[in-house]
C-alpha cells in the first residue's frame, strides 16, 4: 500500500500538445495537419504501437526528444474531442492506458480488451486514476480543454509544447480559458528539430 501511494505521489502530470507559433492546436475546421507535419519531416523512423500502429519519420533531434518522452509515460488523460478525433486510438493508446474525460460514455464503449477508460466525475478523478495506472511514470495530458482544466486546477507539473513552424491565424487555442494568471513557468528545455521547436517548461506550484 505504501509503495503504491509513493508511486502515485511521484507521478508527474505533463501537458503534451503540438501548436502553431501563434498558439493554435487546430484550425477553424478542426484540422490538425499543419501542426503535426513535423512528425513526417525527417528520415528517422519511430514506430508507434497500440491498436492503430503507425510510423513517424522525424529529424534526429525530434527522434531523441520523442524517445525520451515516450519512455517516461505510463498513462494518458484526454478530452472527448481528442478521443473522437483519434477514433479512440483503436481501443489502445500507444502511450499507455488512456482516461477520457467525458460527460457521457460513447455508444459501443468500453470495448473488450481495450485500455481506454471513461471518467465522468471530473478532471481530478481522471488524473488520479491515470496516476494509479502509470505506476510511478508520468501521466501525459492531451487536448486543449483538458490541459486548460488541469492548469486551472493546479494539477500540471510540466508543459511540453511542440511549436510547429506555421501560423494558422485562427482556430482552437491551447491556452484560452485560464484562471489564476499569471502562471509562472520555470526555465525551458529547448530542442530544435526540422519544422518544429520542442519546449519543455516546469511549472512552479503555488
Amino acid at each position: 500500500m505504501t509503495t503504491a501511494r509513493n508511486e502515485h505521489t511521484k507521478s508527474k502530470v505533463v501537458a503534451l500538445m503540438s501548436m502553431s507559433l501563434d498558439g493554435y492546436v487546430a484550425d477553424l475546421n478542426d484540422g490538425v495537419a499543419e501542426v503535426f507535419d513535423w512528425y513526417f519531416s525527417g528520415d528517422v523512423e519511430i514506430p508507434v504501437g497500440g491498436s492503430d500502429p503507425m510510423t513517424f519519420r522525424v529529424s534526429r533531434p525530434s527522434a531523441d526528444h520523442l524517445h525520451g518522452l515516450i519512455s517516461e509515460l505510463g498513462a494518458m488523460v484526454s478530452g472527448r474531442r481528442t478521443f473522437n478525433k483519434a477514433e479512440g486510438w483503436g481501443g489502445n493508446h500507444s502511450w499507455g492506458p488512456a482516461f477520457v474525460l467525458t460527460h457521457e460514455i460513447p455508444k459501443g464503449w468500453p470495448r473488450p480488451n481495450s485500455t481506454v477508460h471513461f471518467v465522468t466525475d471530473g478532471i481530478e478523478s481522471a488524473v488520479n486514476q491515470a496516476k494509479s495506472a502509470a505506476a510511478g511514470k508520468s501521466v501525459g495530458v492531451h487536448g486543449a480543454d483538458t490541459i486548460q482544466q488541469c492548469l486551472n486546477a493546479g494539477l500540471l507539473d510540466e508543459i511540453h509544447v511542440d511549436i510547429a513552424a506555421v501560423l494558422l491565424g485562427s482556430g482552437i487555442r491551447l491556452f484560452d480559458r485560464l484562471a489564476g494568471t499569471p502562471i509562472v513557468l520555470g526555465n525551458p528545455t529547448v530542442i530544435a528539430g526540422i519544422g518544429v521547436t520542442h519546449l519543455r517548461y516546469p511549472l512552479h506550484k503555488k
